[in-house]
């Protein structure tokens, strides 16, 4: 795991793997200092400090750092479910399974204002997390990394738990810092945007999501993720937009 300062939701996260995994690796960010360090140690982790790198660059390191076999990643907001613990460990135990694979995704399930989302743009959400030193690292951007293998993916059944959203301040921040990282990509890569990105789909991911993914099916909560997915895909285009003109005038 990688981590910022969390002492107040790490401990659930390594309460779901101490009883089970061969070690436990938090590697902090410099100026963590609200007690992180310390409930991590309480669960048996040896926990290191280096300057941030960035998303990927970071996990890379704490990946390097591993001494087993396979390595499975977590973030500070996500549970491994009983479910998920008990499958990860039979499906290690079979070696002609495994080597078959580099590596092994699962469904993430996420919680949203009281409730478990089962539909929309949130589920299955499959992460690959679980894989063989050595044949996977983590890549992309400023946000939204995830796991690159060089063989197989084999897929799990059970759901990892996802404690998204504190509030909706939180998701707020998030969805103008992804937003703000989809508009250096965009300058990066060369992308132009214009009115049709803005204004058409943002209509069709909240239609895709609350209609054709069956938002609806999860309530108000899931009307409210439909429109905050509306809202982010708006954004980010127009985030865009703003970065390209000024780059124009520039």
């Amino acid at each position: 795991m990688i981590s910022g300062a969390e002492a107040g939701r790490i401990g659930r996260t390594l309460a779901s793997v101490v009883d089970w995994t061969q070690e436990i690796i938090v590697l902090l960010n410099e100026d963590v200092a609200d007690g992180t360090d310390k409930v991590a140690s309480e669960y048996g982790a040896r926990v290191e400090r280096e300057p941030w790198k960035g998303y990927a660059a970071q996990k890379n390191s704490v990946g390097q750092k591993a001494s087993g076999d396979w390595l499975l990643g977590l973030d500070a907001d996500e549970v491994v479910s009983p479910a998920l613990r008990d499958e990860i460990i039979q499906t290690l135990t079979e070696t002609r399974r495994c080597a078959n694979y580099a590596a092994f995704s699962f469904p993430r399930l996420s919680l949203y204002y009281g409730r478990w989302i089962r539909h929309g743009e949130w589920y299955p959400d499959r992460k690959v997390r679980l894989w063989r030193r050595g044949h996977g690292r983590w890549e992309g951007a400023t946000v939204h990394e995830k796991v690159i293998t060089d063989g197989k993916v084999g897929k799990l059944r059970h759901d990892l738990l996802h404690y998204s959203m504190e509030s909706v301040d939180d998701q707020i921040r998030k969805t103008i810092r992804y937003a703000e990282a989809f508009a250096q990509s965009c300058g990066a890569r060369g992308r132009r945007v214009g009115f049709f990105d803005m204004l058409i789909r943002p209509l069709w991911r909240f239609v895709r999501s609350f209609v054709f993914k069956l938002g609806f099916l999860d309530g108000w909560q899931g009307l409210s993720i439909a429109w905050m997915t509306a809202f982010y895909t708006f954004l980010r285009y127009f985030k865009a937009f703003e970065a390209q003109k000024d780059c124009h005038c520039g």
